[in-house]
Order: C-alpha cells, then sequence, then structure tokens
C-alpha cells in the first residue's frame, strides 16, 4: 500500500482546503473553481502548479499580506490578481461571445440550448474527454440567459455612438425611412453619420415601431423622443434625409414641418437612390399602359400557384434560363427594372405560355406596338437600375450623388439627338425589333416627349446642379481658380497655405474626400468645418434599406411577438461590444457581498488559514473542529464546497 499524503495547513497559501473520505485519506480541494485532487497531489509543487496555471496565481504569495484589504475602487483589480474570478470570467466570456455571434447571424436565441450545446458537449465528449465536457456545461446558454446577454450589448452598442454623437464637433446626419413587416406593423429605422477623430461614422441609431397611427406626427415624436431620452438635444442633428410616403415622410409632410419648427436651421433632403417612381409619373399614356400590361402578366403568373408551377414546367421543358419571375413592387424599384428586362428576353415563350392557359391579356400582349414599347421602357429601366446601383454604397454623400444624377439626365440631349436620326444605339432591345421607318417615327415622337419632360421632373424633384462655383474648392482645393473667391471670403487665405503644402498634397490623392477634410480639422478648421457641413449629410437612405433586409431575418412567422430593437442594433451596428466592461460590471454585482465579509472581517486571513474542514462519517460532534467558522465565507468565493458538520 502506497504511503498517504496528509494536509499541512500551508497549502492554504494557494488557495486550497482539504477533503477527507471515509477511509481518513486526505484529498486538497481548490477554493476558487472546487475541482477535487486525488491524495498524490497533496503536495506544494502540484498544488502550486494549479494555482498559477489554472487562476492566474501569484506564486509564493502570502495570504497575511491580504489583512489589508483595498479599496473599493481596487477592489476587481485583487480579484484579478488573486484569481478569484478568473472562472466565472471565462464562463461569462464564452456565453457573451456565443451570444454576440447568435444576434450577428440573426439566428432565434434557443438555438444555444436546443442545437449548438448539446452538440457542443458531445464533441468535447469524444473528443477531449468528459472533463471538458463538465467545463463546457458550465457556460450559461439557456434562451433567457442569451437574451439578456444581446440586450445588454446592445445597451452598451448604443452607449458608444451617444457618445460619439456627443463628442462629434459637427452636426449628425441622419437617414430615416418607414417600412411595413410580416405583422403589419409599422417600424421606423435611423442611421446616423458623425465625425469622430479623422473619419465620418455611419452607425446605426434604433428601430422602434410606430403603435397607433403613421402620420408624420407621429414619426417626428418618436424621433424626437429617441433624443430626449438619452439626453441629447435634438438640434445635435444638422441634416435629415428621408424616404416613404409624402405624407408621412415626404418634404413637404407633417413631419418635416415639425422637424423645422423645432431646429430651423436643419436641412431635409429626399433619397435619390429611386428616380424609378418619377420615371413611372412622366410615363405617357401608351408607355403607362404597356407597363401595367406586363405587371398584369407577372401577376397572373406568380400570382396562381398552379400557374406558376406550370409555367417552371413549361420553361424546364423547353430549357430556357428564366423559369421564375419577380414579383413588380412598388417599394422595391429594382425590381421593376429586372422584370421588364426579363419578359422582353421570354416574349415569345409567355406568349405561348398566356396561349397554352387560354389568358384574356395575350390579345394587348401580341400587339406589336405593345411589344415595342415594352423595349423601350425595358432599356430605359435597366438604364435607371445602372444609375441606382452606383449609388448603392455606404459613404454617398450629396455632392457625389448629385454629381450621378447630373450626369445621367446630360445624357438626355444626345440620346433625342440621335432618336431625332432614327439612331436607337442607346436603346439596344429597341434597336432590336424596329424593322420599319414608320414603327421608328412613331416610337421616336413618344421617347422624345417623355424624355423631355423626364429631364425637367428630374431637375425639378432632386433640384439636380452642381455646387457654386465659390465652393468647388470643397471637392478640389489644389486644382480650384482662386479668383472665383472674394477677397473679403475669410478662408481665402487658408485655401492659399493649404495649397502651398506638398505632404497635404499626398494626403489628397490618397485619402477619400471625407476623410481628407476630417484630417484637416486640427491644421485648418474653418475650411474643414465648411467642407464637412456639405458632405456629412445623407444622400439616400441605403443602410435603412439594407437593415429592412435584415428585419426580415428576425421578424418571421414563428418569432411574430418578437422585440428585435436589441437583436437588429447588435447585428447590424459596426461597433464591437466592450465585453470587458460588461463582464466585470456583473462580477462586480455577483461579487459584492463577499466583498462586504471580507471588509467587516478584521482577521479574515487568520480565518481562511484555519480552513481546513474535517469530514468524518461519525456523528460525533468532536469531529466538527473550530476550524468550521471558515464556513461564514461567501459561496462565491467557496464555490459549491459546503462543509459538512453534523452539528
Amino acid at each position: 500500500m502506497s504511503k498517504k499524503r496528509k494536509w499541512d495547513d500551508d497549502y492554504v497559501r494557494y488557495w486550497f482546503t482539504c477533503t477527507t473520505e471515509v477511509d481518513g485519506t486526505q484529498r486538497p480541494q481548490c477554493v476558487l473553481c472546487n475541482s477535487i485532487f486525488s491524495n498524490a497531489d497533496l503536495r506544494p509543487s502540484k498544488l502550486s502548479d494549479h494555482f498559477n496555471r489554472q487562476h492566474g496565481g501569484v506564486g509564493g504569495h502570502d495570504l497575511n499580506s491580504l489583512k489589508h484589504m483595498p479599496a473599493h475602487s481596487d477592489q476587481n483589480e485583487t480579484l484579478k490578481a488573486f484569481g478569484v474570478a478568473s472562472h466565472e470570467d471565462a464562463l461569462l466570456q464564452a456565453s457573451y461571445q456565443f451570444a454576440y455571434l447568435c444576434a450577428k447571424e440573426k439566428n432565434p436565441h434557443t438555438i444555444a440550448e436546443k442545437l449548438v450545446k448539446p452538440c457542443a458537449l458531445e464533441i468535447a465528449q469524444i473528443v477531449l474527454g468528459p472533463d471538458a465536457q463538465k467545463k463546457l456545461q458550465q457556460v450559461p446558454l439557456s434562451d433567457d440567459v442569451i437574451h439578456s446577454r444581446i440586450d445588454e450589448m446592445s445597451q452598451d452598442i448604443l452607449q458608444q455612438v451617444l457618445e460619439d454623437i456627443k463628442a462629434s464637433p459637427l452636426k449628425v446626419g441622419v437617414q430615416l425611412a418607414e417600412t411595413t413587416d410580416m405583422d403589419d406593423c409599422s417600424q421606423l429605422m435611423a442611421f446616423v453619420r458623425y465625425v469622430k477623430e479623422r473619419e465620418i461614422i455611419e452607425e446605426f441609431l434604433f428601430c422602434e415601431p410606430l403603435q397607433l397611427t403613421m402620420k408624420g406626427i407621429d414619426v417626428f415624436n418618436l424621433f424626437r423622443d429617441f433624443f430626449w431620452k438619452h439626453k441629447i438635444a435634438l438640434d445635435v442633428c444638422g441634416s435629415v434625409c428621408t424616404d416613404g410616403a409624402s405624407s408621412m415622410l415626404g418634404e413637404n409632410s407633417e413631419f418635416v414641418a415639425c422637424v423645422k419648427k423645432e431646429v430651423p436651421h436643419i436641412v431635409i433632403t429626399h433619397c435619390l437612390l429611386n428616380p424609378h417612381e418619377l420615371v413611372t409619373k412622366t410615363l405617357p399614356a401608351k408607355l403607362r399602359d404597356a407597363l401595367f400590361t406586363v405587371v398584369r402578366v407577372v401577376n397572373f403568373i406568380k400570382g396562381r400557384a398552379p400557374n406558376h408551377r406550370v409555367f417552371q414546367a413549361f420553361f424546364e421543358e423547353i430549357g430556357i434560363e428564366y423559369s421564375v419571375l419577380l414579383f413588380h413592387t412598388e417599394m422595391r424599384w429594382l425590381s421593376r427594372g429586372q422584370i421588364l428586362t426579363h419578359v422582353f428576353e421570354m416574349y415569345e415563350e409567355i406568349d405561348q405560355f398566356l396561349h397554352h392557359q387560354s389568358s384574356n391579356l395575350v390579345d394587348g400582349f401580341e400587339n406589336k406596338e405593345f411589344k415595342i414599347h415594352l423595349a423601350y421602357l425595358a432599356d430605359l429601366f435597366k438604364h435607371l437600375n445602372e444609375l441606382s446601383a452606383s449609388m448603392q454604397r455606404t459613404g454617398m454623400n450629396t455632392v457625389s450623388a448629385r454629381e450621378k444624377l447630373s450626369a445621367f439626365v446630360r445624357k438626355f440631349p444626345f440620346w433625342l439627338k440621335r432618336i431625332e436620326k432614327r439612331n436607337f444605339t442607346n436603346f439596344p432591345f429597341l434597336e432590336e425589333i424596329i424593322v420599319s421607318d414608320n414603327e421608328a417615327v412613331c416610337i421616336a415622337t413618344d421617347i422624345t416627349l417623355h424624355l423631355q419632360q423626364l429631364s425637367n421632373f428630374f431637375h425639378g424633384y432632386f433640384s439636380i446642379g452642381d455646387l457654386d462655383e465659390a465652393s468647388k474648392w470643397i471637392l478640389d482645393p489644389f486644382l480650384f481658380n482662386l479668383d472665383f473667391v472674394d477677397d473679403g471670403y475669410l478662408m481665402k487665405n487658408d485655401l492659399a497655405e493649404l495649397r502651398a503644402s506638398g505632404q497635404i498634397l499626398m494626403e489628397f490623392e490618397t485619402m477619400k474626400l471625407e476623410d481628407f477634410w476630417c484630417a484637416q480639422f486640427t491644421a485648418f478648421p474653418n475650411l474643414a468645418k465648411t467642407a464637412l457641413e456639405i458632405l456629412i449629410p445623407f444622400a439616400t437612405t441605403y443602410l435603412c434599406e439594407l437593415g429592412f433586409s435584415s428585419l426580415l431575418h428576425f421578424k418571421t412567422k414563428s418569432r411574430s411577438c418578437f422585440n428585435m430593437s436589441d437583436d437588429i442594433r447588435v447585428a447590424i451596428s459596426k461597433k464591437v461590444p466592450r465585453f470587458s466592461d460588461i463582464i466585470e460590471q456583473k462580477l462586480q454585482l455577483q461579487q459584492k457581498s463577499l466583498y462586504h465579509i471580507w471588509n467587516s472581517s478584521c482577521n479574515w486571513s487568520h480565518r481562511l488559514i484555519k480552513l481546513t474542514v474535517i469530514h468524518s462519517p461519525s456523528p460525533d460532534p468532536s469531529t466538527c473542529t473550530e476550524q468550521t467558522e471558515c464556513c461564514h465565507l461567501d459561496s462565491a468565493t467557496l464555490g459549491s464546497h459546503q462543509p459538512h458538520c453534523s452539528q
């Protein structure tokens, strides 16, 4: 029989206590992680190794030095130094990290408890063994836990954004858009753009439901209350870009009137992203009828399940690429251009299908004039799609967006001149089907009238135009002619000084325009402020459109009652939660009772040295020594270890 090792009170210095088996064998137990070791490990080298490796311990540290407890502000650092929080810290870290990934991937909260954790435990059991499985089992991943973790991370991210807004040297830009989710609940989403250090930041601000009515005043109240709730004055907003119904978010809406009444200096812009609606409103009667015929044909095929199935089977049989048509939607204008292109390219096959189904739409669809108008519309909306796609990016400012719109409208005179000469090069689908001069004359007249009217509407609706000559230095301060600047202009001297710097010229050539002016805040604050006040406002509601796409993942039939405001913030935001701060706050709350006990003990280190607890099968009270006064230590320190005493 091997020799049994004996417990020594000096082993307490490694944060171990002793448990005694029925046969009298003494085994060391760590008071930090509750791990119980064999009798063979009852020696200083083994105990010290566990303390240092598992709990980041300070080798050879004497517990008598803990008589003088640190101030409250230093208590967390003390815990970290002695490894008290290391085990729980790891569990919390793992829980928060999974909740973060769950929100980022837009998964339901129950996936952790029902799928991920069982899989992880099985993998740990097979690959790493039962000890690793026991450790993983302790990671809290229940539905309620994941929900609370995401809420805490969301609040931390929001706090970061609000701190940035308050610290921004310039007024911020906001974009607002409204949509209706699957529960017919109107959701208002907002993003914010502000200056932080040497760059312009775009961040998610909020997504909140409109509870009752969806009027402009309701949108304004929700918008204003968000800033008031977080103790930020509404005049921090320098511009607002909106998109939606004219009565709710249009330039002449009640919302705009309320905002301008509250913040007179604010700049209101309308989203430049979707000019398709304007094009549709300016269509002559014949072209509008052709567009509506396409819509009816598509809805005939897609709106009836039997027709759709037969349509797919029909196209598979004849080997055509497009077997699925897109639905026409009023709010997602890119689909309209794609529909027209698909219908034109599948014209013959769709015509056969309508005949096969004996549809009353056949007569209008087979009309030669309709096909010519369809070709023109497909070409025109394809141009509009390309224009919209060029503005669908982050960082799009009003200057760049208006330049793209202006360049598009400036093409109209060239198109008109070519059309007058019966040259349809800019409309390839139309050029493909025009076979007679009579057809060319008829469609040329319709196109000419439409493009002329469209050009006028573009200039009036979007206020298309370049910057005035005196402000064009914002786009290129080095090539700008200073003669256009009045001698009384206070910043003319700053412009001359900036142009003389070769280093600043190198920065201008290598940086984005917005970042360049942010970098000049220190050297040329007046120039930078003037430039950024023009570059900060949003030109589109593209970020809100992306947010609405994410909203579809959160609001499903199985999660219809789900309040996804916090989840969508964690999923969309570029900010990363400050995990260490969140965990530290949680650990401080959990260890609060422990600190009260420590601070109230005048000689607690003496008690801890007498921490040895003798377990005995005998009910004799004499077997429970005075050393059991250590039981008064908080269970947060001793873990699940509870000394047994017959008394």
